[in-house]
């Protein structure tokens, strides 16, 4: 075994989920996932495909139906897009998962030692990935103020120069919910422009934005960019769509990655199943009947959560402008993953520790609150408001 693999360290979100396991009582926010099942329409798409069988293998990027839905929805999303062009089918992949796709993205563009920086706090998978390809990891950290994290954009250009061959950021991020602004990413765009490095964008929160916005989304780095920049964008439908379960993401990129991403795909995993992607059909072509309830019920969760942990003694919390996650810093807490652990052991209360995500969030702790039903919510604030009464400071 490389020593590298050896040295990855386990997931600390899956470490409390275990100290969970066979308790029926406990209240599970830990995981990056809604508990509302996938509409029907969408599993009946896939019900039907696998009933005609469809059980053989695809094109490595993808069925071309499903590459143009994407190309055609990520073109009315961003149409500043190169000057108002469409963003074209040729520069989709497809991919089983959203995670597939980013490493994907890392395995093409990273060699050994090469330098690589990453914004964080963030999933452990995005500093995982260039780690596992023998880079060399910098990470440039987000600062928190009065609960909201925030960027230092001149450190982080600073950071950045022609020796950087690639720039990992993630926004709206998960777990802090921070988000960058038009301004911040045409900085860094021109910034990378000028040393060559590459980004690779994490937008697959795009969808889940709740503060005004003329195209409904976050804003997004292929608002800015032109097809021939060194850019990856890296979507899914596991959180817009609710397929979490369904492994199935998709990247845009330069015209002249798309050949060898197709060759990189099938020594992966050859494709993605075909009865997935006529589901991920049947969700493009019907997003307009379940993204924005979905968005709509994830604010009404964050818009209960956010403001009854705040009133928590102590507690410090900004209200997040996208993603699916409150994230928090209690009062005295140094050690998240002992927190977190005493909190399922305890309060019943199951939520992710901030170090699993950087060391600089160690004493925060993420809550999910995609909750099909808000009173979860209120009964896990209830849990954490008495734990944090009965528990030793």
């Amino acid at each position: 075994m490389r020593r590298t693999i050896e040295n990855l360290e386990e997931s600390k979100i899956r470490e409390v989920a275990n100290a969970g396991l066979g308790r029926p009582d406990v209240l599970a926010f830990w995981f990056g996932e809604s508990d509302e099942v996938t509409p029907d329409f969408i599993r009946q798409a896939a019900v039907d495909s696998i009933q005609r069988g469809e059980t053989f293998y695809s094109h490595n990027l993808g069925l071309p139906e499903l590459r143009t839905e994407i190309a055609q929805t990520m073109s009315r999303k961003h149409p500043l897009h190169g000057n108002a062009q469409p963003i074209a089918m040729e520069r989709i992949a497809v991919t089983a998962g959203g995670v597939n796709a980013l490493m994907l993205a890392v395995q093409a563009l990273v060699d050994p030692g090469d330098d690589v920086v990453a914004v964080t706090p963030v999933w452990p998978n995005l500093t995982a990935q260039p780690l596992i390809m023998g880079a060399h990891l910098r990470t440039v950290p987000l600062q928190p103020v009065n609960g909201a994290w925030t960027l230092d954009l001149d450190r982080l250009l600073a950071q950045i120069t022609a020796d950087t061959k690639l720039l990992i950021v993630n926004a709206p991020n998960n777990p802090t919910g921070w988000t960058l602004s038009t301004e911040e990413q045409r900085a860094i765009l021109d910034h990378c422009r000028r040393t060559g490095t590459w980004i690779l964008a994490d937008e697959v929160y795009e969808n889940l934005y709740y503060a005004p916005s003329a195209q409904g989304c976050a804003p997004s780095f292929l608002d800015l960019s032109v097809p021939e920049d060194r850019l990856v964008v890296v979507h899914s439908f596991s959180k817009s769509f609710l397929m979490t379960g369904w492994r199935l993401g998709w990247m845009v990129m330069p015209p002249a990655l798309t050949v060898p991403m197709g060759k990189l795909i099938e020594f992966n995993t050859s494709c993605a199943s075909v009865f997935v992607q006529r589901a991920g059909i049947a969700a493009l072509q019907h997003a307009d009947d379940v993204t924005p309830r979905v968005v709509a019920h994830l604010q009404a969760c964050r818009d209960a959560l956010v403001p009854a942990l705040q009133a928590l003694p102590g507690l410090s919390l900004a209200t997040p402008q996208g993603g699916m996650y409150a994230f928090f810093q209690l009062p005295g807490a140094k050690d998240s993953l002992e927190v977190a652990k005493r909190l399922v052991r305890e309060a019943g209360l199951g939520l992710a520790p901030g170090n699993a995500f950087a060391p600089e969030a160690n004493g925060w702790l993420r809550w999910c609150f995609a909750s099909k039903d808000i009173a979860r919510l209120h009964d896990g604030v209830a849990r954490l408001a008495d734990w944090m009464q009965r528990a030793p400071k």
